[in-house]
This record gives structure tokens, C-alpha cells and sequence, in this order.
């Protein structure tokens, strides 16, 4: 039987992520071979030392590192939040603040064992992108994970000690040894590797691609 496998490389606190797991569900839902596509996401943290306090918000730290003027920075902000409307996300981006991501994917990858891995992801991705939550805070990451089905005493559990956190560095270098650099990183077949928030059209050509090579096997 024929069957491809696309990994997915994100960070739950990464605006662009969301948007590009949106253009590839979009894809994905089109492509003619679509109950034979497995899709694995996987951990990237853009920034595995920061704050777990949301001291900055994403336009404050936008100007701090870039170097942007105000008003640079929210049309920045704007154009991100343009894009994804495009898709059906809300964003509020001036709410948002840059926090330190492990404890949300430990999360993200519980949730997956107990078969709520999707829910869980896109209620923390939509929490930080259109609700300012701190995602690196354990009893907000808990009450998110719940209203996704994940069992609350697990959760908060898991987030006492350091379960999954093996998951989580495994996927990392697992992502250097791919070449994924940055994120979103679509790997097709653990081969091709397609970087960023591509349009939807890209994503249908490479799952293309990929089956025709599957087909060769």
C-alpha cells in the first residue's frame, strides 16, 4: 500500500507556524490521497532561552531586537495578522507575548499519548496568537489543555517534573539532522524539505511529488 509521511517542525509560540499549519490542513484536505498521508508534528523552540514571564509583548520585542519604530512594528504586526485571517485565524499580536515554549510542547506531546495531541495544539497556538495567554505559565497551560480534553490531573503532573522533555529535545535533533533550521519545516518522506509558511498551492505540489515517488517504491 502506498503511503507518504510529512513532519511537521513548529513552536507554539510562533505566529507564522499557525499560519502555516492552516495552508497545509488546506492542502492536505484537497489532496486525492489524503487518508494515506500521515502527519507528524513534531518541537521546535524558537528561543530555548527565554523567560518563562511575559515581560515584552511580540511588537515591543519586535523594535527591541530589530531596531523597528512603532509603527513599523504594528504594520508588521498587521500584514501577520492579514495573512492569517486569510486562512480563519484571529490574531491579536499586540496581546502577545514571547515566552519560553518546552513546558507547552511537553504538553502538546502528553496530549498526543492520550489521542488529543490536535485539540491541544491549536487551543495553545490560538491562545498565544489571539488571547495573550502565557504559555509558559503551568496552571494556564493546565486550564487550556483541559478545555482541549486533556485530563487536567495529568497535566498538571506531567508539568512537575520533566515527562516528555525527552520527546521534545528528540524532536529538536531530529530537526537539525533534516536540515530545519527555522520554523514552520515541512518534510516530506523525510526527504524534501520545504521552509516557512508557504502558500497552499506549494504544500499541494509537494504531496503530489512525494506520492509519485511513493508510488516508485
Amino acid at each position: 500500500m502506498t503511503d507518504i509521511t510529512v513532519d511537521i517542525w513548529s513552536d507554539l509560540v510562533c505566529p507564522w507556524c499557525y499560519i502555516g499549519h492552516r495552508r497545509f490542513e488546506h492542502a492536505l484536505g484537497a489532496f486525492e490521497h489524503r487518508d494515506a498521508v500521515r502527519v507528524r508534528h513534531r518541537s521546535f523552540e524558537l528561543d530555548p532561552h527565554g523567560s518563562t514571564e511575559p515581560t515584552i509583548t511580540l511588537p515591543e520585542r519586535m523594535r527591541r531586537d530589530l531596531g523597528l519604530p512603532a509603527p513599523q512594528a504594528r504594520a508588521g504586526m498587521d500584514r501577520v495578522a492579514a495573512l492569517a485571517a486569510e486562512v480563519g485565524l484571529e490574531y491579536r499580536l499586540d496581546l502577545a507575548h514571547p515566552v519560553n515554549s518546552f513546558d507547552a510542547h511537553r504538553i502538546q506531546h502528553a496530549a498526543a499519548d492520550r489521542g488529543v495531541g490536535q485539540a491541544v495544539r491549536e487551543r495553545l497556538m490560538r491562545a498565544y496568537t489571539g488571547e495573550g495567554a502565557n504559555v509558559a505559565d503551568h496552571a494556564s497551560l493546565v486550564r487550556l489543555a483541559e478545555e482541549a480534553g486533556l485530563d487536567p490531573e495529568f497535566a498538571a503532573e506531567v508539568l512537575k517534573g520533566d515527562d516528555y522533555g525527552d520527546a521534545v529535545r528528540a524532536d529538536e535533533a531530529e530537526a537539525l539532522r533534516h536540515g530545519v533550521s527555522g520554523v514552520p519545516g515541512f518534510v516530506f518522506d523525510g526527504r524534501r524539505v520545504v521552509s516557512g509558511a508557504q502558500p497552499s498551492e506549494v504544500f499541494t505540489e509537494e504531496l503530489r511529488t512525494a506520492w509519485r515517488r511513493a508510488e516508485r517504491r
